[in-house]
């Protein structure tokens, strides 16, 4: 697996998560369960994981809905 995005915002994950869900693209979000060593504050950020063949469309994505600036560079 690959990672798509990385971020600290909720909103932005479940609107990933929805455009992937659409197109078809399973996705993992990881680090969602440190929040709990944060105290919920949300200063760990959380990953958007896609398989190694899925990155490239996943990236497409997310560019056409505007939101390329996301994209974590590898």
């Amino acid at each position: 697996m690959k990672e798509l995005l990385r971020t600290n915002d909720a909103v932005v994950i479940s609107f990933v998560e929805a455009l992937l869900k659409d197109a078809g693209i399973g996705a993992i979000v990881a680090d969602q369960n440190m929040s709990v060593l944060d105290g919920s504050i949300s200063i760990l950020p959380r990953r958007v994981l896609v398989l190694d063949e899925d990155l490239e469309e996943a990236h497409r994505i997310l560019a056409d809905a505007g939101i390329a600036n996301e994209i974590r560079k590898s």
